[in-house]
């Protein structure tokens, strides 16, 4: 039930052309899949709040996160999405909720990890001094002046009982360090291989603002750490911009597999590391059947190569089946290094050895030889790729996707067909598409080919095959780090005989105080094959049926935020469901922007005064509202700073990466929760633009 095709986002940093020439020739073209009308689309969730990961459980239900620390489950046999746990999660940039998988013995232990960012004592901002963001870490200062904001991204995991995450029974596995205050790179993505070993993505923790596009590398010693990746992805010392293999014991610690890069005991290395050199490694998957992990991973941001630093910014996906080195921040493959540059004298060294990288850096804990580059498989840019032209134009978001594996045993009437076994997938955020891959004996990409076009992935954000052989999707959906309209969870099933009924639902009235007399209507509602259905409304989730007709009224005899939610079956069992937001109590807050304004002068640079005005029938608590500066590129963004209270100013910026980009903005976004009963939230935006623009 989702919206057509939209522009460009993108959570992490969209990436930049790839104009390096190219010999190989392009992949052969794929077989022919299954028709597209055998396949359908179903939504299970409209309402995911800014979607971050799923899970798929082996009873089909569905864990689902979102940033700000919300896990939900979608239930198939109530069709509900329940709220299991809200994680308390440190925000600032892109922190918050990034993986979630479940246990490879999940039917006995019952065990979910989660990757987040918890709260510890990091500094945020005080509303009481609008003139200055305590949430903010220094660009220059001293180690003292940056240790506040030393925190750390956590690998936990929680035992689900029911429908309930049971956060007081978390066990803590694994921190991997993190410089708050800052942009940008945190995710992790959690997958297992069959020998139950849990595979964990990191990002490079980097600043890449100040870079101009190229490789992060600045040593200066009254620089924040931050703004240099030798540090973290180059650095054989250190957890992040790597992918970490693990072994979790029984009493939530970990043992090191054989395999990894590093032996336990080498001097300067963490052996928890299998793959590092990379920048932010946002989604994999774990291909069981061959234990290869696909990683697709971000770009810098240069839109064209620099004799004096090194490429233009280019996406990559590995096929990893050994443990590697994949060469950032100094290589972007075996033959395009990057440039050692001086940030404090601007001049340019030598290009780096991507045969024997050496890493130089103050901030370097590990060894100074690193491991020899390891090519990627596919590298691509904004431009159309010599070698892979089926990728397209557009921005540069690459995701690592599963391999489907088709069993022929599986009796699922959903399952998908055996066209499909053994290919990864590959999607992209910035594109808003999904490919198969055909690989060889290599791994290499022999051939290429569109899943499902006509198909609306809205900037999927992760994708999983779950037991019944369906993909499972999460679609992010154009916006700024919000729940966005087209944000939801589905699932695309692969149709033998019947389709699913689409369902609707309408509340009327949408709000009001309680006893709240509400009328639901189901009008347009449809099955595909024009069969008969049944419909089951359940109105205060609490999993039992309500009412059984087409339309129904209820009296909500108590202030709450409810989900209605209406479930319609037909005589296959096939079902979906639809659900409807409804606030009953206090009225949701009025939040507006007073200063600035759209269409304000605005130049990069500028220190912006904000003023935001709050209209509510609760009494209005400043300290309540935040305000995130983002810089806009197209209708993607890169959150930067987020203030306190009803005043306030940030000051914008445009990094060099971007510099000469069009369709760049400065978006401020407001927000406030009131303290009603249920408590209730609104928010604004201000989007303003440079001259030319």
């Amino acid at each position: 039930m989702k919206r057509p095709f939209a522009a460009v986002p993108a959570l992490a940093l969209v990436l930049t052309a790839l104009t390096v020439p190219t010999t190989a020739v392009s992949a052969a073209p794929a077989a022919a899949p299954p028709p597209e009308s055998q396949f359908q689309k179903v939504t299970l969730n409209d309402f995911p709040g800014e979607p971050i990961a799923l899970a798929v459980l082996p009873d089909k239900r569905v864990l689902h996160t979102a940033r700000k620390g919300e896990v939900r489950i979608n239930d198939p046999k109530s069709g509900r999405n329940v709220l299991a746990a809200t994680i308390p999660v440190y925000q600032h940039d892109e922190e918050g909720v990034q993986g979630i998988a479940i246990d490879p013995d999940f039917a006995v232990n019952k065990w979910v990890y989660v990757y987040y960012s918890p709260r510890l004592n990091t500094p945020t901002d005080n509303p009481a001094t609008p003139t200055v963001n305590e949430g903010d870490a220094p660009e220059e200062g001293t180690a003292a002046d940056f240790a506040p904001f030393k925190g750390v991204m956590r690998l936990s995991r929680f035992k689900l009982d029911g429908t309930t995450l049971a956060l007081g029974a978390e066990q803590k596995i694994l921190d991997v360090p993190a410089d708050r205050g800052i942009c940008c790179h945190v995710g992790g993505k959690i997958d297992f291989d069959a020998a139950g070993n849990l595979y964990l993505s990191t990002g490079d923790d980097t600043n890449p603002f100040a870079s101009d596009g190229y490789a992060p590398l600045d040593e200066r010693a009254n620089r924040n750490p931050a703004f240099d990746a030798q540090r973290s992805a180059g650095n054989t010392n250190d957890l992040r911009g790597k992918i970490l293999r693990i072994t979790v014991t029984a009493s939530g610690g970990y043992r090191i597999p054989k395999g990894n890069l590093f032996k336990p005991g080498t001097a300067y290395t963490r052996p928890e590391i299998y793959a590092m050199g990379l920048r932010n490694p946002f989604r994999f998957a774990v291909d069981k059947a061959t234990g290869v992990i696909y990683v697709g991973d971000y770009s810098p941001d240069a839109q064209v190569p620099n004799p004096a630093r090194g490429p233009s910014g280019q996406g990559r996906w590995m096929a990893v089946d050994k443990p590697a080195n994949y060469g950032w921040p100094y290589c972007a493959a075996p033959d395009l290094p990057y440039v050692d540059y001086d940030f404090a004298t601007h001049t340019s060294g030598a290009p780096f050895d991507c045969a024997a990288p050496v890493n130089d850096s103050p901030h370097n804990t590990g060894r100074r030889l690193l491991p020899p580059v390891e090519k990627a498989e596919v590298i691509y840019g904004y431009g159309l790729s010599a070698e892979f032209p089926e990728l397209g134009v557009g921005g540069i978001g690459p995701m690592g996707g599963p391999a489907y594996r088709y069993a022929e045993g599986n009796t699922s009437a959903t399952k998908w067909p055996e066209h499909y076994d053994g290919k990864p997938l590959f999607y992209e955020w910035t594109r808003d598409y999904v490919k198969e891959f055909t690989l060889g004996a290599g791994n290499e990409v022999t051939a290429i080919a569109p899943v499902l076009p006509s198909i609306v992935f809205d900037n999927p954000m992760d994708l999983e095959f779950g037991p019944d052989g369906s993909l499972y999707v999460l679609e992010y959906g154009d916006g700024y780090f919000s729940e966005n309209p087209e944000a939801q969870l589905a699932r695309i099933d692969y149709v033998r005989g019947n389709r699913t009924p689409v369902p609707r639902i309408t509340a009327t009235p949408a709000t009001g105080e309680a006893p709240l007399t509400v009328t639901f209507s189901s009008a347009g509602t449809a099955d595909p094959d024009g069969d008969s259905l049944r419909y089951a409304w359940d109105f205060d989730a609490d999993g039992i049926v309500d009412s059984r007709r087409p339309h129904a009224v209820h009296t909500f005899t108590a202030n709450g935020n409810y989900r209605p939610t209406l479930k319609v079956t037909d005589p296959t069992g096939r079902w979906a469901s639809a659900e409807v937001i409804l606030p009953v109590g206090t009225l949701a807050p009025k939040v507006t922007f007073v200063t600035p304004t759209e269409g304000q002068p605005f130049e990069f640079g500028d220190t912006v005064p904000f003023q935001v005005a709050v209209v509510d029938d609760q009494p209005v608590d400043c300290s309540r509202v935040t305000v995130t500066y983002i810089l806009g590129h197209d209708q993607h963004g890169h959150p930067l700073s987020t203030a306190s209270g009803c005043t306030g100013s940030i000051t914008t910026f445009i990094d060099g990466g971007h510099a000469g980009s069009g369709n760049l903005s400065a978006v401020f976004v407001a927000e406030y929760t009131d303290s009603g009963t249920p408590p209730q939230s609104g928010s604004a935006m201000v989007v303003l633009l440079p001259p030319d623009d």
